[in-house]
């Protein structure tokens, strides 16, 4: 098992409020390696102290250090790795901008036999600059691990096993049985301090082209123990994936959260160039082209400043009723028949016992050498593939910018 983890790009958002919580809750269940260091890695004036002050209560200092680094200079993340012959794993906790550059670095520089670089997303900007940051990783030989933390959730693990150990439930998931899939990640906050980051991406880019897709492929691919061939099922279900109907954009105008706090439009909010028509929710509708679901659309909707927190799946069943799965809010399964009202699905995979943030499953995978929460080179490809006729429809106008007041359930 890996016992040193780099973190560059240590004094970023996604280190200060999610990997090192993550590495504090792994080292309290006692799921770290014996002798395991972090070390956290930046740009800029920052020392031994300031990282400690910068982590709070999360790391124990006994296992935290710090080094400056230049993402462009490959001595510099050689000594940031720190000329260990053991296998490390470096997590590049930085702008997508930069991972083309730190990985040529990270090439040259040499890491150890058997070490691993994680890769936040959005892995490319499109299926044509995935394809070449997966080349340049295969030039540097380099193992990459592409992180989407959705596939940590452990209710998203419960999914895949409830599918498993429940042969009744698998017979009836499918088209014959189910008329339509909604995957729903709607949220009631609106920027908060992320509109420099938010105003690039958008709904579709941020959490649609990759979190809900994956969704998709776990819900839509044959079924299966975790470990057995899942890269391979979640690929076949994206490549079978197909745009089936239009598509819907829209960004919220002023008004009032679900928390009472008043908002101005998108539009208005500090960060934002409203010419760019960043859209705060989108909707697109996918069919797969596979026998199993002929007939059953699939719905995928996201979106911020929404009346209602939702995150989940939601499987229509023909005749009446439907198969509700939380996936971050609500977490619970139920399934409401027709005449029967609701009833919560026995069937659910208990959750680990050691239950860890989603951070925490992705990190231990990383460092145990694993893939079971990653996303395969050609998922990552894939992914894009399937958005991109959207994405073309929006960049020329086929698809008007619509509005919708914050605080409601979305455009009309």
């Amino acid at each position: 098992m890996i016992r040193k983890l780099v973190i560059l790009g240590v004094t970023g958002d996604l280190a200060r409020r999610y990997l090192l919580p993550a590495v504090g809750a792994l080292d309290v269940a006692g799921r770290l390696p014996e002798g395991f260091r972090l070390v956290g890695a930046a740009r800029g004036d920052l020392d031994q102290e300031g990282v400690r002050r910068l982590a709070g209560d999360a790391v124990p200092a006994r296992m935290l250090a710090y080094r400056p680094v230049d993402l462009a200079d490959s001595a510099s993340l050689a000594a940031a790795i720190g000329g260990t012959p053991e296998p490390v794993a470096v997590y590049l906790a930085l702008p997508p901008a930069t991972f083309g550059t730190t990985i040529e670095s990270l090439g040259r520089a040499g890491l150890p036999a058997g070490s691993r670089v994680a890769i936040e997303k959005p892995f490319g900007d499109d299926q044509a600059s995935a394809r070449e940051l997966n080349a340049l990783l295969a030039q540097a030989a380099i193992d990459a691990y592409r992180v989407d933390h959705v596939l940590g959730m452990e209710t998203v693990a419960n999914l895949v096993a409830m599918r498993a150990r429940n042969p009744p439930l698998e017979r009836l998931w499918g088209g014959e049985s189910i008329d339509r899939v909604e995957i729903l990640w709607e949220e009631t906050l609106a920027l908060e301090g992320r509109a420099a980051f938010y105003d690039r991406a958008g709904a579709l880019r941020d959490v649609l082209q990759n979190h809900m897709l994956q969704l998709l492929a776990l819900v839509g691919m044959p079924a299966g123990a975790q470990d057995d061939g899942l890269h391979a099922r979640k690929l076949a279900t994206l490549r079978s994936a197909r745009v089936a109907a239009g598509s819907r954009r829209a960004r919220y105008t002023d008004g009032t959260l679900a928390d009472g706090r008043e908002v101005p439009s998108y539009a208005d909010a500090e960060g934002v160039d409203p010419d760019r028509c960043t859209e705060t929710f989108a909707e697109i509708v996918l069919e797969l082209d596979t026998p199993r679901w002929h007939g059953a659309p699939f719905r995928l909707r996201a979106g911020k400043a929404l009346a209602e927190q939702r995150k989940l799946v939601l499987l229509h069943l023909r005749g009446g009723g439907e198969l509700e799965i939380g996936v971050d809010g609500p977490k619970d399964a139920v399934l409401r028949l027709r005449g029967a009202g609701d009833a919560p699905v026995a069937m659910l995979a208990p959750e680990r016992p050691e239950s860890l943030p989603a951070y925490g499953h992705v990190l231990r995978d990383i460092l145990a050498g694993t893939s079971a929460f990653s996303v395969g080179a050609e998922e990552a490809e894939e992914a894009w593939r399937v958005v991109a006729p959207i994405r073309a429809a929006w960049k020329t106008g086929q698809v008007p910018l619509e509005g919708y007041p914050a605080g409601s359930a979305g455009p009309v």
